[in-house]
């Protein structure tokens, strides 16, 4: 017969094994926007009033949005680190490095001056997927940050990766969409625009969405790198397309967002702020009631889907150039005024707020019960439910 103090153990270690494989269940974070559709909503959870459960000095900017993973964070700097962090305390796990950068840096002249990551990571598999501000594209592995393969496009690549079967797109400045072969990193096509490609291509089936600096929207078919499809924005868009069944919706530098129903080729609608008229860099969060969108004009702005009239809008300090993430009945969104704000989706009355004290170009990351943000000033912050 077991004694008490075994039979105790058995419990607490039962017990610890369900809580490990109920966290290892929770909705994660991959990539940037959170999904292929890109549509900026969370399938994790937060607590009504988040706490700050650590942060993580990096020394320089984060324009990165953090990927979260198997209780891990990955995330870009300025300073040319990759830092793949431990979800429950911020501790260092490793930290993979690009190389000597030919483009000015921010760090200080005792660092090492490193290509820049501006792109959002994506965990794929085991490996992990982002540019750099040199125009190398790296694939690294989850497990230790070990380099697999990287391959290099004519500039630089700030937009994030997006995966399709055995293969990873994104853009460059190069004005080039790329596709690769994940095992090898094998070019297997690329499609050339009329501009920069600065924002993640959004999947849906067997085509890739992405917008641009040429103002389009085009549809690229996977399998071969053709363009099948395109539909002109009226503007250059530096946002990644979000996508909702036939419709995407995209915000662009001449101050408008605009609704597409990308299979039909056609425009549903264009909005502009009546009021002040700024430009939209921001990536929408799209539900079947709303669409989130932040702008230059300080404002987040909720958009109904099928018609682009306004349901509300929250006035921040700053401008908006951060994409907000639903999750359940709020809407999470960072702002150059140093504040991470929750609205609540359907009047947008402010549910929360902390004061970062630095601007927030970052976007958030929501996954595994926790919400992961960076900062201009350097600082990786995690917030969630204490235990």
């Amino acid at each position: 017969m077991m004694g008490r103090t075994a039979a105790a153990l058995t419990v607490v270690c039962s017990a610890m094994a369900f809580a490990g494989s109920a966290a290892a269940r929770e909705p994660q974070w991959p990539m940037f926007r959170g999904n292929p559709q890109q549509t900026g909503v969370a399938r994790s959870d937060l607590p009504e009033k988040p706490i700050l459960l650590w942060q993580f000095k990096t020394g320089d900017v984060i324009l990165s949005t953090a990927a979260i993973v198997d209780q891990v964070v990955y995330v870009g700097c300025d300073n040319g680190t990759l830092y793949a962090l431990n979800l429950s305390d911020g501790s260092v796990k490793w930290q993979s490095y690009t190389a000597s950068s030919t483009q000015p840096s921010s760090a200080p002249a005792s660092q090492p001056m490193r290509a820049a990551i501006q792109s959002s990571p994506t965990v794929h598999n085991d490996l992990v997927l982002f540019g750099d501000q040199d125009g190398v594209f790296h694939a690294v592995a989850s497990k230790d940050g070990k380099a697999r393969w990287t391959f290099q496009a004519a500039a630089e690549v700030i937009s994030s990766a997006n995966c399709w079967k055995d293969r990873v797109v994104f853009g460059s400045y190069d004005n080039h969409l790329y596709c690769l072969a994940l095992a090898d990193g094998k070019l297997l096509w690329k499609y050339e625009t009329e501009g920069r490609v600065h924002g993640t291509p959004a999947i849906v089936g067997d085509r890739a969405l992405v917008s641009g600096c040429d103002g389009k929207l085009r549809s690229i078919s996977l399998s071969d790198g053709k363009q099948v499809g395109e539909v002109d924005l009226g503007g250059y868009s530096g946002a990644s397309a979000a996508v909702m069944g036939d419709s995407a919706f995209v915000g662009t530098f001449t101050n408008q967002v605009v609704g597409v129903d990308w299979s039909a080729g056609k425009i549903l609608w264009n909005y502009e702020n009546p009021d002040r008229q700024f430009p939209f860099y921001s990536s929408a969060a799209v539900t079947e009631k709303a669409i989130f969108i932040g702008g230059r004009d300080k404002t987040l702005h909720a958009l109904d889907p099928k018609t682009g009239k306004p349901v509300w809008t929250f006035r921040t300090k700053g401008r908006i150039d951060a994409s907000p993430v639903v999750v359940g009945s709020r809407v999470f969104v960072g702002s150059t005024d140093g504040v991470l704000y929750a609205l609540n989706v359907s009047t947008g009355v402010e549910a929360w707020q902390y004061d970062a004290g630095s601007p927030i170009n970052a976007s958030p990351a929501i996954g595994q019960g926790r919400l992961v943000i960076g900062t201009e000033d350097g600082v990786v912050l995690c917030f969630g439910e204490r235990k």
